[in-house]
Protein backbone atom coordinates (compact mmCIF):
# COMPACT_ATOMS: atom_id res chain seq x y z
CA UNK A 1 0.00 0.00 0.00
CA UNK A 2 0.96 3.19 -1.16
CA UNK A 3 2.38 6.09 1.99
CA UNK A 4 -0.66 8.39 2.62
CA UNK A 5 0.80 11.92 2.41
CA UNK A 6 -2.19 13.99 1.70
CA UNK A 7 -5.65 14.09 3.48
CA UNK A 8 -7.09 14.20 -0.38
CA UNK A 9 -5.69 10.24 -0.83
CA UNK A 10 -8.26 9.41 1.63
CA UNK A 11 -11.84 8.39 1.44
CA UNK A 12 -13.76 10.50 3.83
CA UNK A 13 -17.08 8.75 3.48
CA UNK A 14 -15.40 5.45 4.63
CA UNK A 15 -16.59 4.41 8.39
CA UNK A 16 -13.47 1.51 8.81
CA UNK A 17 -10.72 3.65 9.73
CA UNK A 18 -8.50 2.61 12.48
CA UNK A 19 -6.03 3.96 14.95
CA UNK A 20 -3.57 2.01 13.09
CA UNK A 21 -4.37 3.83 10.27
CA UNK A 22 -4.55 7.08 11.79
CA UNK A 23 -0.96 6.50 13.17
CA UNK A 24 0.37 5.76 9.90
CA UNK A 25 -0.71 8.72 7.54
CA UNK A 26 1.94 11.14 6.99
CA UNK A 27 -0.14 14.04 6.28
CA UNK A 28 -0.11 17.47 8.78
CA UNK A 29 -3.74 18.32 8.45
CA UNK A 30 -5.25 17.47 11.89
CA UNK A 31 -8.21 15.17 11.98
CA UNK A 32 -10.15 13.48 14.42
CA UNK A 33 -11.64 9.21 14.28
CA UNK A 34 -15.12 9.39 15.57
CA UNK A 35 -16.55 5.26 14.79
CA UNK A 36 -13.92 4.55 12.17
CA UNK A 37 -14.98 8.00 10.35
CA UNK A 38 -12.04 10.94 9.47
CA UNK A 39 -13.77 14.35 10.73
CA UNK A 40 -10.82 17.23 9.26
CA UNK A 41 -9.82 19.88 11.97
CA UNK A 42 -9.66 23.59 10.86
CA UNK A 43 -7.11 25.88 12.34
CA UNK A 44 -9.09 27.10 15.38
CA UNK A 45 -9.97 31.03 15.04
CA UNK A 46 -8.49 33.80 17.43
CA UNK A 47 -11.12 34.09 20.03
CA UNK A 48 -10.95 30.35 20.35
CA UNK A 49 -7.40 30.37 21.08
CA UNK A 50 -7.84 33.43 23.21
CA UNK A 51 -10.92 31.24 25.62
CA UNK A 52 -8.65 28.27 25.15
CA UNK A 53 -5.42 30.36 26.56
CA UNK A 54 -8.20 31.57 29.94
CA UNK A 55 -9.68 28.26 30.70
CA UNK A 56 -6.54 26.32 30.00
CA UNK A 57 -4.74 29.34 32.74
CA UNK A 58 -7.65 28.52 35.27
CA UNK A 59 -7.19 24.88 35.01
CA UNK A 60 -3.49 24.44 35.13
CA UNK A 61 -3.16 26.34 38.37
CA UNK A 62 -6.46 24.38 39.78
CA UNK A 63 -4.97 20.99 38.91
CA UNK A 64 -0.89 21.91 39.26
CA UNK A 65 -0.91 20.21 42.54
CA UNK A 66 -3.82 17.97 42.07
CA UNK A 67 -3.37 14.10 41.62
CA UNK A 68 -5.53 14.10 38.41
CA UNK A 69 -3.61 15.37 35.26
CA UNK A 70 -4.75 18.43 32.94
CA UNK A 71 -3.89 18.60 29.37
CA UNK A 72 -4.74 20.56 26.08
CA UNK A 73 -4.66 20.04 22.81
CA UNK A 74 -3.14 18.78 20.26
CA UNK A 75 -3.45 15.58 22.99
CA UNK A 76 -4.86 12.34 21.34
CA UNK A 77 -7.62 10.58 23.43
CA UNK A 78 -8.44 7.04 22.06
CA UNK A 79 -11.97 5.32 23.24
CA UNK A 80 -12.86 1.90 22.33
CA UNK A 81 -15.91 0.22 21.26
CA UNK A 82 -17.48 -1.54 24.78
CA UNK A 83 -18.39 -4.58 22.20
CA UNK A 84 -15.18 -5.39 21.36
CA UNK A 85 -12.75 -7.26 23.96
CA UNK A 86 -9.39 -6.27 22.32
CA UNK A 87 -7.72 -2.96 23.15
CA UNK A 88 -5.43 -3.41 19.97
CA UNK A 89 -4.81 -0.25 17.63
CA UNK A 90 -6.64 -2.20 14.99
CA UNK A 91 -9.97 -2.53 17.12
CA UNK A 92 -9.71 0.93 18.21
CA UNK A 93 -11.91 3.52 15.81
CA UNK A 94 -12.09 6.89 17.70
CA UNK A 95 -9.38 8.85 18.65
CA UNK A 96 -10.08 12.53 19.30
CA UNK A 97 -8.06 15.91 20.20
CA UNK A 98 -10.63 17.46 22.98
CA UNK A 99 -9.67 20.99 23.89
CA UNK A 100 -8.99 20.34 27.49
CA UNK A 101 -9.50 16.87 29.62
CA UNK A 102 -8.56 15.74 32.76
CA UNK A 103 -7.87 12.64 33.85
CA UNK A 104 -7.42 11.06 37.24
CA UNK A 105 -6.80 7.26 36.50
CA UNK A 106 -3.09 7.72 35.94
CA UNK A 107 -2.79 4.31 34.06
CA UNK A 108 -4.63 5.93 30.67
CA UNK A 109 -1.68 7.81 30.10
CA UNK A 110 1.09 6.85 28.18
CA UNK A 111 3.36 8.25 25.26
CA UNK A 112 0.50 8.40 22.52
CA UNK A 113 -2.00 10.28 24.94
CA UNK A 114 -4.96 9.00 26.81
CA UNK A 115 -5.56 5.30 26.48
CA UNK A 116 -9.44 5.40 27.79
CA UNK A 117 -11.85 7.83 28.37
CA UNK A 118 -10.95 11.11 30.90
CA UNK A 119 -13.08 12.49 33.56
CA UNK A 120 -13.76 15.52 31.94
CA UNK A 121 -13.72 17.19 28.86
CA UNK A 122 -14.26 20.54 27.70
CA UNK A 123 -14.95 21.51 24.28
CA UNK A 124 -14.56 25.13 22.49
CA UNK A 125 -17.06 25.21 19.59
CA UNK A 126 -16.51 26.99 16.16
CA UNK A 127 -17.98 27.68 13.33
CA UNK A 128 -17.03 24.53 11.18
CA UNK A 129 -17.41 21.80 14.76
CA UNK A 130 -20.49 23.14 16.39
CA UNK A 131 -22.51 19.79 14.98
CA UNK A 132 -19.93 17.81 15.86
CA UNK A 133 -19.20 18.53 19.30
CA UNK A 134 -23.02 19.07 20.05
CA UNK A 135 -23.81 15.90 18.87
CA UNK A 136 -21.34 12.90 17.67
CA UNK A 137 -18.78 13.98 20.57
CA UNK A 138 -21.43 14.23 23.41
CA UNK A 139 -23.01 10.98 22.72
CA UNK A 140 -19.03 9.56 22.34
CA UNK A 141 -17.76 10.45 25.30
CA UNK A 142 -20.94 9.15 27.15
CA UNK A 143 -20.96 6.04 25.71
CA UNK A 144 -17.58 5.94 27.03
CA UNK A 145 -18.30 7.18 30.25
CA UNK A 146 -16.45 10.32 30.03
CA UNK A 147 -17.78 11.72 33.73
CA UNK A 148 -18.65 15.45 32.81
CA UNK A 149 -18.33 17.43 29.72
CA UNK A 150 -18.89 20.66 29.22
CA UNK A 151 -19.49 22.77 25.73
CA UNK A 152 -18.11 26.08 25.69
CA UNK A 153 -20.27 28.59 22.91
CA UNK A 154 -18.09 31.67 22.29
CA UNK A 155 -21.04 32.79 20.10
CA UNK A 156 -23.73 33.21 22.40
CA UNK A 157 -21.29 33.61 25.15
CA UNK A 158 -22.51 30.26 27.55
CA UNK A 159 -22.03 26.84 28.19
CA UNK A 160 -23.56 23.30 28.09
CA UNK A 161 -22.51 20.60 31.51
CA UNK A 162 -23.48 17.57 31.14
CA UNK A 163 -22.93 14.97 33.71
CA UNK A 164 -23.34 11.28 33.73
CA UNK A 165 -25.97 9.56 35.99
CA UNK A 166 -26.22 7.08 38.19
CA UNK A 167 -27.81 5.65 35.13
CA UNK A 168 -24.88 5.63 33.27
CA UNK A 169 -26.25 8.26 30.96
CA UNK A 170 -26.07 12.10 30.32
CA UNK A 171 -28.01 14.45 32.41
CA UNK A 172 -30.20 16.98 30.17
CA UNK A 173 -28.21 19.61 29.97
CA UNK A 174 -27.50 22.39 32.24
CA UNK A 175 -27.31 26.18 30.17
CA UNK A 176 -24.91 28.51 32.07
CA UNK A 177 -25.30 32.28 30.68
CA UNK A 178 -22.72 34.53 30.18
CA UNK A 179 -23.16 36.65 33.76
CA UNK A 180 -22.79 33.10 35.89
CA UNK A 181 -20.63 30.66 37.46
CA UNK A 182 -19.76 27.33 35.82
CA UNK A 183 -18.81 24.64 38.76
CA UNK A 184 -18.36 21.42 38.18
CA UNK A 185 -20.12 17.91 38.80
CA UNK A 186 -17.43 16.11 39.84
CA UNK A 187 -14.61 18.56 40.96
CA UNK A 188 -16.98 21.02 43.28
CA UNK A 189 -14.19 23.38 43.93
CA UNK A 190 -13.69 24.36 40.42
CA UNK A 191 -15.05 27.18 38.58
CA UNK A 192 -15.55 28.68 35.39
CA UNK A 193 -16.74 32.81 35.82
CA UNK A 194 -18.12 32.80 32.31
CA UNK A 195 -17.86 36.40 32.62
CA UNK A 196 -14.43 36.51 32.87
CA UNK A 197 -13.59 33.86 30.74
CA UNK A 198 -15.85 35.63 27.60
CA UNK A 199 -14.30 38.97 28.59
CA UNK A 200 -10.95 38.06 28.05
CA UNK A 201 -11.06 37.16 24.27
Amino acid sequence: MSEITSLSQLDLSNDKYTYADYLSWKFEQTVELIKGKIFPMSGPSRRHQDLSREINGIFYNHFKNHRCKFYAAPFDVRLYDKRKAAKGDKNLYSVVQPDICIICDLDKLDDRGCNGAPDLVIEILSPGNSSKEMKLKKDLYEENGVREYLIIDPEHENAFQFHLTEAEVYSPATIYVDDEVLTSVIFPDLQLNLKEVFSAS
